[in-house]
């Protein structure tokens, strides 16, 4: 009995013989060069990814900083501990390392798994966790206004990834995003530069790569890499309300990265000046509300009193047209100059206001603290006064008077609350009181304060005077 089924595949196979034999030799000559263009393709990514991963690291953080607590109002601030894991580039052979700044927010401890060196793989596939090496790293520097972070590890080995030209970079070449997604360690993805240099905020001065790339959480901090190797970028972020990759990942531009290392590692910090300006991107539609002279650049939108731009005489809707003679167009061109340049150096802004063409020279003075960067003060360690459940630094310390306007000149401000104060009592204190004294006594710092709770017991009377919104009062309320 004939089985139809199987005469009717071998009689397909016979047409697809018949169909190959058919194809030209010329074709099927082309068919394998074309093979062996993908093989040398496949090869050539395969030993970019072998040599660029020689430099990439996982970056694991245990961190102390805001935490969900649904028992508390959602304004304050409850501090509690985290851990979080990211990625991190090498810059240079002795040890420094790049990662985000945020990736590395209010650490307490850094480690930095490095990858495997060729020569001590063994024959055989085995998990990469196996094959590498965990060291405590030292966050030398950050400069949070780039998101940038430089850490610092024992190893005069490591493999440094050289960082490429910007200015080369174009929409659609080829990318590679190294770093441990979702914490799986030197795990590489590819795609390409969807946008050269991306905006997302028209009033932040920073502009990012965009690739189509897959980011995910753990990403932040890895290098993304061109065809040559090189770093172009290091990943920051990517648009999505789950956290997972939609296919928009954004990384801080490589030039953004030649510009801070070097800073960072020497100062601990950009060490830029300030005009005293803040500036805000034009729109036609606040051009016509504002009668401007154009309706693209950038106005200056406020004047910091006494600051150098009051003292040149710049004033509030002011039209930047050029910085020390060169053309400004837009805000991150104008901020990326005024990076480069430090406290004390002199400057020539032209500025339109209204149909008049002005030029003011300024010189620059040191950068005021910005508040929000007192979460990185915290300390655990010196800053925790259990008994009131909240986490202070010193109010007489040089940053907390810079970023914080109080009539007090000593005592504690508060930054949080801790997130485990079971038997901490209902004090109403709230993030960004200042205390100043206790049943009567002055307070100068967190030590002093923390050595009177020490002799209050459970039961006490407790007084607290604050400085809130620069207006003194008392809480009153008894130790749990």
């Amino acid at each position: 009995m004939i089985n139809i089924e199987t005469s009717r595949k071998n009689f397909v196979t016979f047409l697809l013989l018949l169909t190959t034999l058919a194809i030209p030799a010329s074709a099927r000559a082309q068919a394998h060069t074309d093979r062996n263009w993908l093989q040398q393709l496949n090869g050539s990514v395969e030993s970019l990814v072998e040599r660029v991963s020689q430099s990439v690291v996982q970056v694991l953080v245990t961190s102390y900083g805001p935490v969900d607590d649904g028992n508390r109002a959602a304004a304050d601030l409850v501090i509690g501990r985290q851990h979080s894991v990211g990625s991190g580039v090498v810059v240079d052979a002795g040890g420094f390392i790049i990662t985000n700044a945020h990736v590395v927010s209010n650490a307490r401890r850094v480690q930095v798994v490095l990858p495997d060196r060729p020569e001590t793989r063994g024959p055989l596939r085995t998990p990469v966790k196996a094959r590498t090496r965990t060291l405590e790293a030292t966050i030398i520097g950050v400069a949070r206004e780039l998101d940038l972070a430089l850490l610092k590890v024992d190893d005069d080995e490591l493999i440094p990834l050289p960082i490429g030209d910007y200015k080369a970079v174009r929409q659609g070449e080829l990318v590679f995003a190294f770093g441990s997604p979702e914490g799986l360690a030197n795990s590489v993805s590819m795609g390409i530069v969807s946008a050269v240099a991306r905006q997302p905020d028209l009033d932040n001065p920073l502009v990012y790569i965009q690739t189509d790339a897959p980011l995910n959480h753990g990403n932040s901090g890895g290098p993304l890499v061109n065809l040559n190797g090189e770093l172009i970028g290091i990943n920051t972020s990517n648009f999505s309300e789950s956290g997972t990759s939609q296919g928009v990942g954004l990384a801080i531009p490589g030039a953004l990265v030649q510009l801070a290392y070097p800073k960072l590692r020497q100062y601990g910090q950009l060490r830029r000046g300030s005009i005293g300006v803040f500036f805000q991107t034009i729109t036609p539609t606040l051009a016509d509300g504002l009668s401007l002279p154009q309706d693209w650049g950038v106005m200056v939108a406020d004047v910091t009193p006494r600051g150098p731009a009051e003292a040149a005489g710049l004033e509030i809707k002011d039209v930047i047209v050029a910085i020390d003679g060169k053309p400004v167009d837009a805000m991150p061109p104008l901020i990326f100059q005024l990076l480069t340049r430090s406290a004390g150096d002199r400057v020539n802004i032209e500025v339109l206001r209204g149909s008049e063409r002005l030029v003011a020279g300024l010189t620059l003075m040191d950068r005021q603290v910005d508040a929000d960067s007192l979460t990185e003060m915290i300390d655990p360690d010196k800053g925790v006064l259990e008994k009131l459940g909240v986490i202070g630094l010193d109010v007489n310390d040089p940053e907390v008077q810079a970023a914080s306007p109080l009539r007090s000149a000593s005592g504690v401000l508060v930054l949080g609350h801790l997130s485990r104060t079971g038997d901490a009592p209902d004090t109403g204190l709230h993030s960004g009181d200042a205390i100043r004294g206790i049943n009567g006594m002055e307070v100068s710092s967190v030590g002093d304060l923390r050595a009177i709770l020490d002799k209050l017991r459970p039961g006490n009377a407790v007084v607290l005077q604050i400085e809130r919104n620069r207006q003194f009062s008392f809480l009153a309320f008894e130790l749990n």
